[in-house]
């Protein structure tokens, strides 16, 4: 097998939600390109949005996204670190990930240093100059009283 070295970044699957393509089309393509990349990728960030609407209760998270969720369990498996941004649709990950993937959680930005050189990530809701009412929601949806 050839060694891990790409990192892959995919976002806004809102897997969960029919847009112009069905929820589970667009789930079983994102499996067959996760299936590509588990060849040669040591990391693939998640960069928020990947549910349409995600939340979790301490022993309960949203049905289905099966293919979807035992395709990342297998490219953990084989050692390619799965990070998970949170969007502003699926802002309430909370641990199952963490605990069943081994995965990253980032709520808001993270600096990756990779070769030399330095990318700042982010999902991007609420960086732009406007929107000061949707931020304050954002400060208040992901408090610790949501």
């Amino acid at each position: 097998m050839p060694a891990r070295k790409h990192i892959y970044f995919a976002s806004d699957f809102h897997l969960g939600i029919d847009a112009s393509e069905p929820s589970s089309s667009r789930e079983k393509r994102i499996v067959r390109w996760l299936d590509e990349i588990k060849k040669d990728a040591k990391e693939v960030y998640l960069m928020g949005d990947v549910f349409d609407f995600w939340f979790e209760y301490k022993t309960v998270v949203p049905k289905g996204y099966i293919r979807f969720l035992g395709k990342l369990a297998e490219l953990s498996d084989l050692g390619i670190e799965i990070i998970f941004f949170k969007g502003n649709h699926d802002m309430w990950m909370f641990d199952y990930f963490k605990k069943e993937l081994n995965a990253k959680i980032v709520d808001n930005e993270l600096i990756l240093h990779d070769n030399g050189k330095s990318f700042y990530l982010h999902h991007g809701d609420g960086l732009g100059d406007g929107d000061a009412k949707y931020k304050i929601l954002k400060k208040v949806f992901r408090s610790k009283f949501c």
